[in-house]
């Protein structure tokens, strides 16, 4: 289980996003994560090998095709 820096959260939370604290703890955590935007820091920068492997398991089809060449 993760623990929480609850007075960090709260000093973000309540000074920095100006959250009432009925705002604040009617938040669940992930909420305030994503409000702070936290999670994007994590989230992976796709590169071009990353696009490839995409494009290879999602390849474009001709959609026309499939509507009768119209």
């Amino acid at each position: 289980m993760q623990k929480f820096n609850w007075a960090e959260l709260m000093r973000l939370g309540m000074m920095h996003m100006r959250l009432s604290p009925d705002q604040f703890w009617a938040l669940t955590p992930a909420e305030l994560v994503v409000m702070s935007g936290a999670d994007a820091k994590a989230a992976a920068v796709l590169t071009r090998s990353g696009l490839d492997a995409l494009m290879v398991q999602y390849p474009d089809t001709n959609l026309r095709r499939d509507n009768g060449g119209n």
